[in-house]
């Protein structure tokens, strides 16, 4: 054998032949054959640099191809956080999961079948959120929350009119967005009364002109204000004259026992508000858009008032919107209000099965009492009764690297895998990751 046919860089397999390997060839039609075939190409690389065989240029190229074509990956929320922002806030039903597979091809999202013209967009999920709200006589679906209070200041307010709002209510919501930098920006102006810890009914009163849009009531749902505190509520309000606008945040369509502080869409409109805009994928457990309800006539008017103005064309939702939301609302219940209603004892149950199994194979892992929160500034304050898995602090980096990704947190030097937010289907694959986690530390000792 010559010195050039001992080189192993000569037995590097042709890019055609690995791309014909079947399994890299599924992988093509899921993912695209430009990504399988630079993953292909990256391996033969490896190979001719000496850091993997020849034959393992398929298997490498495998390796380095995500699941799906898509870089987003599911976590598994240990976190005790039911709405974790940072975690896609609500999970989805798996009826509004089918939900987006019907939706995601040709459907009739704005096409009236009968008569083979142009139907009317998202009515379905607006019949959904008129049945499930009692008092709402009118609702339109914008992108999120934020956008549907834009949109209502530009519509009702637009360049020059007054918005009277509490300054106890000029809060900041996520990520460094402020409510009084929001409305600004549609060209509305701001009348502040009040102060920050006190606003009387007379201040709003002697704020009311006739450049006055609405009164606008802004639920601070991410903190708790107590101590020498005074806040006017919609019902004195609807008396004053103008229309109020309410801004209940979470998205609570009807009350719930364990948020007695929390503002609910149909609580709201029977107190008098003309309107109510909340989030979808909060508390009600929909995907992410912004919640607009009229009551009454004045607020039936408002709300198409608000659906034909021209902004209301750049802050509408797409189809798959429409449907994971018309399968939320009309459809079982969602996974949100399931851990929300939890058993305490069912979450103990759960969490002393889970340690005993780690526990039986070396980790060391103990049930432990915890207390959950509901998140995604909403219901601030309210403690949820959990039970969690405890582990030592280093699993918590660890497990983030796990797969798939698991996110705890740590208290007291331990990482806590708390159950509140996981469904019960999801305690295995929590196991598989713990003990994946303890194989491969394992291993490194």
């Amino acid at each position: 054998m010559t010195t050039a046919d001992a080189d192993p860089r000569r037995r590097v397999p042709r890019t055609d032949a690995v791309l014909a390997d079947p399994a890299l060839a599924g992988a093509a039609a899921r993912l695209g054959r430009d990504r399988v075939k630079r993953a292909v190409i990256a391996a033969q690389q490896a190979a001719r640099e000496g850091r993997i065989a020849p034959e393992d240029v398929a298997a490498a190229a495998r390796a380095a191809l995500p699941a799906a074509a898509t870089g987003i990956r599911p976590v598994l929320n240990a976190s005790g956080v039911l709405l974790h922002t940072n975690l896609g806030r609500a999970p989805l039903s798996a009826a509004a999961v089918e939900a987006l597979g019907v939706a995601a091809g040709t459907c009739d999202v704005e096409l009236d079948l009968a008569t083979g013209r142009r139907g009317t967009r998202g009515a379905g999920a607006v019949a959904a959120l008129r049945d499930a709200v009692p008092g709402a006589g009118a609702a339109w679906i914008a992108n999120n929350g934020a956008a549907a209070l834009a949109l209502v200041c530009a519509a009702l307010a637009g360049t020059g009119g007054e918005i009277v709002v509490s300054r106890g209510q000029l809060v900041e919501i996520g990520d460094g967005f402020r409510i009084p930098e929001l409305i600004e920006s549609t060209g509305a102006r701001l009348r502040p009364v009040g102060t920050t810890n006190r606003t009387h009914l007379r201040d709003y009163a002697d704020a009311i002109g006739p450049d006055t849009a609405f009164l606008l009531v802004v639920h601070p749902s991410n903190f708790v204000v107590s101590g020498f505190v005074s806040a006017v509520g919609v019902r004195e309000l609807s008396g004053l004259g103008p229309p109020v606008v309410a801004d209940i945040g979470s998205g609570l369509l009807t009350a719930h026992p364990l948020l007695p502080d929390e503002p609910d869409a149909a609580g709201t409109l029977a107190a008098g508000a003309d309107l109510v805009t909340a989030s979808a994928d909060k508390l009600l457990g929909g995907p992410q858009a912004g919640l607009l309800l009229g009551g009454g006539e004045r607020g039936t008017a408002l709300v198409e008032r608000v659906r034909r103005f021209p902004l209301a064309r750049a802050m509408r939702v797409d189809k798959l919107t429409l449907a994971a939301l018309e399968a939320t609302v009309a459809g079982p219940v969602p996974p949100v209000r399931e851990f929300l209603d939890a058993d305490p004892a069912a979450l103990r149950a759960r969490a002393a099965q889970l340690a005993a199994g780690l526990a039986a194979d070396g980790i060391d892992a103990v049930a432990t009492d915890t207390v959950a929160g509901v998140g995604g500034g909403g219901a601030p304050g309210v403690a949820l009764p959990s039970a969690a898995v405890a582990l030592p602090q280093h699993y918590a980096a660890a497990l983030r690297d796990a797969d798939p990704p698991v996110l705890g947190r740590t208290a007291e030097g331990r990482c806590l895998l708390d159950l509140r937010a996981l469904p019960p289907a999801a305690d295995a694959e929590l196991a598989r990751a713990v003990r994946s986690v303890a194989g491969a530390a394992g291993r490194e000792a």
